[in-house]
């Protein structure tokens, strides 16, 4: 039955029901009205419009209960999708809205996922531009002042050349750090654990924050697309602390437990509040959603943020 009929026939219903009760009924209408007939009908209107109302409410619960989920989805955290309750036009409309969700999740993951694969390969190819060519450059100029400056030149200008030895080589050690954050050729090398703390000592120093890392000894080899993620993961995580979260300390926890590998990372800073998510928490929403990930990001126990992430792996892979 359409959703039409149905409002149309329940109010048909009230209606048909007053009409007959005041037909059958002992009541009359004197003119004019006495006050005893006015109050009988006014009763008669509110206990009309009430029971329309209940019934409607009723009626349209479904349609209340999709409104609400329409407001409030949001496709980087997939939420179980709403049962389609109702008659008629209403289960199919909310059967209609589940399926354009599953279809829009579905695009949404292929250009996530084409647009990370696209992003990767241009890290990849401004790291090896970096290396080899930035790179190279510096240790040119570094090898001519250290040349330079070891010929027969006065003391007094060997000690000028000194600073920008010491500039170019600086130079040179931030270009091979920048170089190994666009691309983490210690994941292929060395493997996850060893990049994870690689990455926390990386992040950390010259810096406030201390960092504690404690890794499952047990995880295996988890795939190509998995550790990418893990890693990236956690490297906007310790990007963050420390730009933004003033914290003293941070502790990266990776463990493994039946059928899925766990990333925990939290600080002791002044926590996230009602801060908007910005670029950095999209794109590890983005992420996890390609490998099926579960991500959360909320306060820590005690102060600080948390960051969950909740890898799905099979057996065989650890």
């Amino acid at each position: 039955m359409s959703l039409f009929r149905r409002i149309f026939l329940l109010n048909a219903t009230v209606l048909s029901a007053a009409t007959a009760l005041l037909l059958l009924g002992p009541v009359t209408v004197s003119t004019p009205a006495l006050f005893t007939e006015v109050l009988v009908l006014v009763t008669g209107l509110i206990v009309v419009l009430v029971a329309n109302a209940v019934l409607l409410r009723i009626g349209l619960a479904p349609l209340q209960r999709l409104t609400r989920t329409m407001t409030t989805i949001d496709l980087l955290r997939p939420a179980p999708r709403l049962a389609p309750q109702g008659n008629g036009e209403v289960a199919e409309l909310i059967r209609t809205f589940n399926t354009m969700l599953d279809r829009l999740e579905a695009e949404r993951g292929f250009s996530a996922a084409r647009a990370l694969s696209v992003q990767e390969a241009e890290r990849s190819r401004i790291a090896r531009e970096l290396h080899d060519e930035v790179g190279q450059s510096l240790t040119a100029v570094l090898l001519e002042l250290k040349r330079i400056a070891d010929s027969r030149l006065p003391a007094a200008a060997g000690e000028e050349l000194r600073p920008a030895q010491e500039t170019t080589r600086g130079a040179l050690d931030e270009v091979r750090r920048i170089a190994r954050r666009l691309r983490p050729g210690v994941l292929e090398e060395l493997g996850l654990a060893s990049s994870l703390k690689a990455l926390a000592g990386e992040s950390t120093d010259h810096t406030d924050v201390t960092a504690t890392v404690r890794i499952d000894p047990h995880i295996g080899h988890l795939g190509e697309d998995a550790e990418l993620v893990l890693y990236r993961v956690a490297q906007e995580g310790f990007t963050n602390i420390v730009r933004h979260a003033g914290a003293r300390h941070a502790e990266l926890i990776l463990r493994a437990s039946a059928g899925q590998v766990e990333l925990r990372l939290r600080d002791d800073g002044r926590g996230i509040g009602d801060a908007t998510e910005g670029a950095g928490i999209t794109g590890m929403r983005e992420r996890a959603l390609l490998i099926g990930a579960r991500l959360t990001i909320g306060p820590a126990p005690g102060a600080g943020t948390e960051i969950r992430l909740v890898v799905p792996v099979a057996e065989e892979e650890r």
